[in-house]
């Protein structure tokens, strides 16, 4: 599952200078081609809000086998955010376009950092695309791991 956080939905039309000129929409099918490429399901979810964003995660523990998550703003302000992707379990790798580094000091830490297996950022879309093949391959090691197991 990929999930974008507050104001993502602007990508093309918000701070170009910043982001690029991708829109959204074709972040979205990027991702889904690649997932197509690489041979698993992809849904994709877009909210503002912090709670629904958490509401989503709380869900996705049931029903998907990692998240590849850009939290936006939030990830540097949301300590439920944080908590939720931590009781969630699995592999979530945290993207961003831009380098949170270079930009405001405000947004250099992350909270939710420390409980994502990865973090990637400042590669614009490519962000995404790297997220998205890191947390397949993820995914498939904890596959592997629980078939050994069970032999």
């Amino acid at each position: 599952m990929t999930i974008h956080g507050p104001n993502l939905n602007l990508f093309g039309k918000r701070q170009p200078e910043v982001y690029g000129s991708i829109s959204f929409d074709e972040i979205n099918n990027r991702l889904k081609e690649l997932a197509k490429e690489i041979r698993i399901d992809l849904d994709i979810y877009q909210s503002n809000h912090e709670g629904f964003l958490i509401d989503k995660i709380q869900e996705a523990a049931d029903s998907y086998d990692g998240i590849l998550i850009n939290p936006g703003a939030y990830g540097h302000t949301s300590i439920a955010l944080r908590d939720a992707i931590s009781d969630f379990g699995k592999s979530v790798i945290e993207v961003h376009m831009s380098n949170i580094y270079q930009r405001e000091e405000f947004r250099h830490i992350s909270y939710i950092t420390a409980v994502c297996a990865e973090t990637i950022v400042g590669l614009g879309v490519e962000s995404y695309l790297l997220g998205l093949r890191a947390l397949a391959q993820l995914i498939n090691k904890a596959e592997m791991a629980d078939k050994t197991k069970e032999i």
